[in-house]
């Protein structure tokens, strides 16, 4: 079964310095049917204005993924990292018991716009830790690129979640396969352009549940950058 959220039907709030999509029930945005989808509980797409941010603050026992899209993120964390990320990094911050962190535009002229990811841990209390890793558009294109994963595959960033995340650049006369194994779930979620899952278009911001499906496939994309959830 395949069950779509168009990029409307989210929430969406509006703060001024920032323009943010929620796939999933956050903040004042409340949806019963949209809480979170097995162990994926976050994406927030989000805009932020030059030089704005969000100001230090505390998570704990969440895995978080920040995946920028366009302009660059700064990052600071009371575990002592600080980096800029940019389209193609992808980092993982583990809360665990506690942990403080800040992130801002790293730009005084353009618009940064990023993919803020939550998934719930499957171990809690762990000591916070940190992640980031670079995957360059090669890996990406025309294929199912591996960025996330509960060991570290392939040169994924480690997780503490039971779920795999990957990475797919879709353009026209490319076509990405994957077999779903039994009683695995998927989600699909859209990030930029168009592009054709199981024969279905999708666009920006669209996302796709499935259950009980045996495979996926993405096709006639159209500039497509598409993020693939596999979840048990």
């Amino acid at each position: 079964m395949m069950e779509l959220r168009r990029a409307e039907e989210r929430g969406h709030a509006e703060h001024g310095w920032l323009d943010s999509w929620h796939s999933f029930s956050f903040a004042d945005y409340y949806d019963p049917k949209h809480t979170q989808f097995r162990a994926l509980r976050v994406i927030n797409e989000d805009r932020v204005e030059a030089g704005q941010g969000f100001g230090t603050h505390s998570h704990h026992d969440m895995e978080i993924i920040s995946y920028v899209l366009d302009g660059a993120l700064a990052h600071k964390d009371s575990m002592g990292n600080g980096s800029v990320i940019r389209p193609g990094s992808v980092q993982r911050m583990s809360a665990g018991t506690g942990v403080q962190h800040s992130e801002f535009n790293a730009s005084s002229s353009e618009r940064a716009h990023f993919l803020q990811i939550w998934l719930m841990p499957n171990v809690m209390g762990i000591p916070p830790g940190y992640e980031e890793k670079y995957f360059d558009d090669a890996k990406k294109r025309g294929a199912l690129c591996l960025i996330a994963s509960p060991d570290g595959a392939d040169g994924s960033v480690k997780i503490h979640a039971d779920a795999k995340l990957f990475a797919a650049l879709v353009d026209a006369g490319e076509r990405v396969e994957r077999a779903i194994k039994k009683d695995f779930f998927v989600y699909v979620h859209v990030a930029r352009g168009k592009v054709s899952l199981n024969g279905t278009p999708l666009r920006a911001g669209d996302a796709a549940k499935l259950t009980g499906e045996s495979h996926l496939v993405l096709d006639r994309g159209e500039e497509a950058e598409v993020l693939i959830f596999e979840l048990t």
